[in-house]
């Protein structure tokens, strides 16, 4: 399988496309073509690392990681990833639990694979002149998991930007409790603009080959496709239990996670519709409303890890879909205000004594306002992104009770912490790496 950019130029291997991030022409990788399958394709597997290495291994075909690639699914993905059933037809409700990883967030199934990748693809020898650096800006729950995935890890530095105020107490601590090979900078602006720093030092030649840049965002191929797989395997176990197709509701802010379910989709697993839950930052449904793509500032909201005014990933989908026609086929999207989230976490822990994030809760309040014919037609799906407890500043005063954090959270709420703080400025950016 080769990769191509978005906006043209030539094919590389999938080795170059992660170790890159971004295309030299400023793209983002995508497969040159996608492959094919149908449910009877994974009709022997059900463990996540079997679905995620028989889903993966056309698009790793003819790379140096082909071989590896199971030992890297075992490695990184070895955490559950449960489908709780919460309420039976009409409109059978599912969550798609993607908390359970050591950062509690869905990240986790991303930054690990991504990282297993890097650590093989350097050890080959071709990025070991110097060690590499791993630039990753973070609305909150990307980098606490990329620190994780990559700590200690040989010939790896970490530099994660993150707006300064911006995330909620105990992601700020997933962030900066790290040290070694992991720098954490408070950047003094919002998400774009830490997005807006990394995509700067990535254009500048003498600062991605000085420092051997690469990208752990969803920006980075080798996030996406394990991302596509936990949809695989979704899709395939509600598949064998009904004999129907799952539709989704994935929380979205720079729209990685649901285009990962759109290329789930688009290779053959039994998925039908996918509504994009969105918060106030409201530039994807205005441009499936309008046609118009209108970046902006991006708004501060209780789901902050979705606080993003211009959505990168966007660009593959728009590549994906010729035209706002097509695309609104695709997906739709749903923004949902902080009001409805504070409202919805309240009302679904009466309904089922279930605390969820803020982000979650966004993708229930979708699926409590959809019609009633789509809750007659198809069986819906909620993606839980992260665990509440790494909002308990928000959720634990909504319900008067306290959100238990997972064992792993725990224990990196007790490391020290540091992080020192920078302009928005490629400067800035350029004196730390």
């Amino acid at each position: 399988m080769r990769y191509v950019s978005t906006r043209g130029g030539p094919a590389v291997g999938l080795e170059t496309a992660i170790m890159g991030g971004t295309a030299d022409d400023g793209g983002l990788y995508v497969p040159e073509v996608l492959p094919g399958f149908v449910p009877g394709d994974f009709s022997t597997l059900d463990a996540f690392p079997d679905v995620a290495t028989n889903f993966l291994k056309p698009f790793f075909a003819g790379s140096s990681l082909a071989n590896a690639l199971g030992e890297v699914c075992r490695a990184a993905l070895n955490f559950p990833l449960p489908l709780r059933q919460l309420e039976a037809s009409p409109g059978a409700l599912s969550i798609l639990e993607l908390f359970h990883g050591p950062t509690a967030a869905f990240k986790d199934v991303g930054a690990r694979f991504l990282a297993h990748c890097m650590e093989h693809i350097i050890r080959e020898g071709r990025f070991a002149t110097a060690p590499v650096t791993v630039l990753v800006a973070t609305s909150g729950d990307t980098g606490g998991a990329v620190a994780a995935a990559y700590y200690r890890r040989p010939d790896t530095r970490v530099v994660v930007l993150f707006p300064e105020g911006r995330v909620s107490p105990r992601q700020q601590h997933q962030l900066t409790c790290w040290g070694g090979n992991v720098v954490s900078l408070a950047v003094r602006g919002e998400f774009d603009d830490c997005q807006r720093l990394v995509k700067a030092a990535f254009a500048d030649a003498g600062l991605r080959s000085r420092h051997r840049l690469c990208s752990a965002n969803s920006i980075n191929v080798g996030r996406l496709l394990p991302q596509a797989a936990y949809y695989a395997l979704a899709s395939l176990r509600h598949w064998r239990a009904t004999g129907r197709p799952l539709s989704f509701i994935v929380p979205t802010g720079n729209l990685g996670n649901g285009f990962a379910c759109v290329w789930a989709r688009r290779v053959g697993l039994p998925i039908d519709r996918i509504v994009l839950a969105t918060n106030a930052n409201v530039t994807i449904p205005d441009y499936l409303a309008t046609g118009q793509w209108l970046p902006r500032a991006s708004v501060p909201t209780l789901a902050s890890a979705m606080d993003v005014g211009n959505p990168s990933n966007m660009e593959r989908l728009q590549a994906l879909c010729t035209d706002v026609a097509s695309l609104r086929e695709e997906v739709s999207a749903v923004p949902v205000s902080d009001a409805e989230i504070r409202t919805t976490i309240v009302d679904e822990f009466r309904r089922h004594g279930l605390p969820w994030c803020p982000h979650t809760a966004a993708g229930l309040r979708v699926y409590r306002e959809l019609p009633e014919v789509e809750l007659t037609r198809r069986d819906w799906a909620v993606v839980a992104t992260a665990h509440a407890a790494k909002f308990d500043t928000i959720v634990e005063p909504l319900l008067g009770a306290p959100v238990e954090p997972p064992a792993e959270l725990m224990a990196l709420l007790t490391r020290p912490a540091h992080f020192d703080t920078i302009a928005p400025e490629l400067d800035a950016l350029a004196g730390r790496l």
